[in-house]
């Protein structure tokens, strides 16, 4: 059965490891309202507002402010490729460009207030311009990154029962090899140069819509976005965040976290598949009214990430832990950062000598954040309550200051690199080579990554006599390909038995225990 997960206000908790700066006297009135409304729900004193749209009642707002002169001269989002392509949208632009794209989704492609639509794009401005108008037009948004596999896009298709798909050339023909699978889908965009025969092309039905367009008056628990999450057992699930859960609920987040103002320029590395970049993206800093800066960044290189903070005045820089680990094995000392100001991580837990190294080669402090997504469900909202305790179900250390530090989830979901892989995914890859009887993954420590997957396997009797390097490497590169590459086990050990209860259930907190007792 297919779970279908709901969040509403507050979105998730958030935890700071570093006190936040103050705020000084930049124009923070629309900020300021969003943050008061949001802490008042949380506090009781008021109501959800039956009615918000992000589009309509943030980003048009400040398109007022900067017409009238009172917002920094920052853009609203600014996005190079390191080749010398660059894209500038003011907050005028970019709200003229979205409701173009809301037209497209609505007339060229036929979808209507409620349908859905799944975008599977690397880090091009399309993507923000589809994000938006989607809540323009009160369309559904599935995004999801471009490393998924035939099999991963059908999967999504059939759940999601999207009418509408969007993608690139590149993974056009992983999606036509698998659209008889899909009986819902109506239309194909597709976002790159080319036609391509059967799909729409996204630049061209761009370049002639109108720029009219009225905005659906939305409910702020209407759904808006919906990102798979990876769970412990089955496929991945459907987590549903509302207008307002994510329009209002990361006020907070934007100003007393990332502590944003118009005139800050914020880069977060986040692929465009997972929720980090939602939040960290899109919704955070534009409700301070700050500038989006956004890298194609194809792969994490440290020496991209140097050179570009130090040639564009970004402020305020976000990354997973395991790229502040590579940034300052790297030496980020060799670079002059002259705007740089606020350094922020999540997802995992940061080894602590990775903060000193960063601020003894930068001379700014990282804040990391702690968030959970569990107030997406009531029911196991309501387990984690315990008199006036929210308990996280995560392990954590105190030290003898009496502060309480994270180090990782108690369950065995693998948080790779930021990346979170359930077991169950890739135990259902690896089945389906003939080599493999039974397997059981489980989190294994790494230095540079956290933790990565690890792999324990029971061969058939015929592979038994094989060169187990070989296989090993084999049995890698077919999860790479049966599932998204970024779940594949890094780790692989051969045995001839597993761990199990007495009613046959293997016991992966046994192996990830002896994996954790080597550190």
């Amino acid at each position: 059965m297919r779970t279908f997960l709901k969040s509403w206000i507050p979105q998730c908790l958030w935890i700071l490891r570093s006190p936040s700066r103050t705020f000084h006297g930049i124009n923070r009135l629309l900020t300021s309202q969003l943050v008061s409304h949001y802490e008042s729900i949380c506090q009781g004193k008021k109501e959800i507002p039956e009615y918000f749209n992000f589009a309509s009642d943030v980003l048009d707002k400040w398109t007022q402010l900067e017409k009238d002169g009172r917002k920094p001269a920052n853009p609203a989002f600014w996005w190079v490729n390191g080749k010398g392509e660059e894209v500038k949208w003011s907050f005028e632009e970019f709200g003229s460009l979205s409701k173009k794209t809301a037209n497209v989704l609505s007339e060229a492609c036929g979808l209507q207030r409620g349908d859905r639509i799944v975008a599977i794009l690397p880090r091009v401005p399309e993507w923000w311009l589809l994000n938006v108008a989607c809540i323009r037009a009160g369309i559904v948004f599935f995004p999801g990154t471009s490393q998924l596999t035939a099999k991963d896009i059908l999967y999504r298709l059939q759940a999601s029962k999207a009418k509408c798909i969007v993608t690139n050339d590149t993974l056009a023909p992983a999606v036509e090899s698998v659209l008889s699978g899909s009986k819902f889908l109506k239309s194909k965009l597709i976002v790159g140069q080319g036609s391509r025969e059967g799909w729409l092309n996204f630049k061209e039905l761009l370049a002639g819509a109108s720029a009219d367009h009225i905005c659906v008056q939305t409910r702020s628990q209407d759904p808006m976005i919906v990102y798979f999450t990876s769970g412990t057992t089955g496929f991945p699930k459907m987590v549903l965040h509302s207008h307002c859960s994510y329009g209002i609920g990361f006020a907070t987040t934007g100003r007393r976290w990332l502590d944003l103002t118009p005139s800050d320029v914020m880069w977060n590395t986040s692929d465009t598949g997972w929720a980090k970049s939602a939040y960290g993206s899109v919704f955070s800093p534009w409700i301070c009214g700050a500038c989006v800066f956004i890298h194609d960044l194809p792969q994490f290189q440290p020496e991209i990430i140097g050179e570009t903070l130090s040639k564009y005045p970004i402020t305020t820089f976000c990354t997973a832990p395991t790229g502040f680990r590579m940034l300052v094995q790297h030496d980020m000392s060799r670079y002059k950062f002259l705007k740089l100001k606020h350094c922020v991580t999540g997802g995992e837990a940061l080894n602590p000598e990775v903060f000193s190294q960063w601020k003894t080669q930068t001379g700014v402090d990282i804040h990391e954040g702690y968030g959970q997504s569990e107030t997406d469900n009531p029911e196991k909202t309501a387990a984690t309550l315990c008199g006036d305790f929210y308990l996280t179900g995560d392990r954590g250390v105190m030290d003898e200051e009496g502060y309480i530090w994270f180090v990782g989830r108690a369950d065995d979901i693998i948080n790779s690199a930021g990346y979170r892989i359930g077991p169950f995914e890739v135990e259902s890859a690896l089945i389906e080579h003939p080599a493999v009887v039974e397997a059981a993954v489980v989190s294994s420590p790494d230095p540079v990554r956290g933790e990565v997957v690890k792999a324990f396997i029971i061969l058939a009797p015929a592979y038994e006599s094989h060169d187990q390097k070989k296989l090993a490497v084999e049995l890698q590169q077919h999860v790479k390909k049966v599932t998204a590459p970024y779940k594949y086990p890094r780790k692989v050990e051969f045995v001839k038995e597993l761990p199990k209860t007495v009613t046959g259930k293997i016991q992966r907190n046994v192996l990830r225990g002896k994996e954790w007792a080597k550190v």
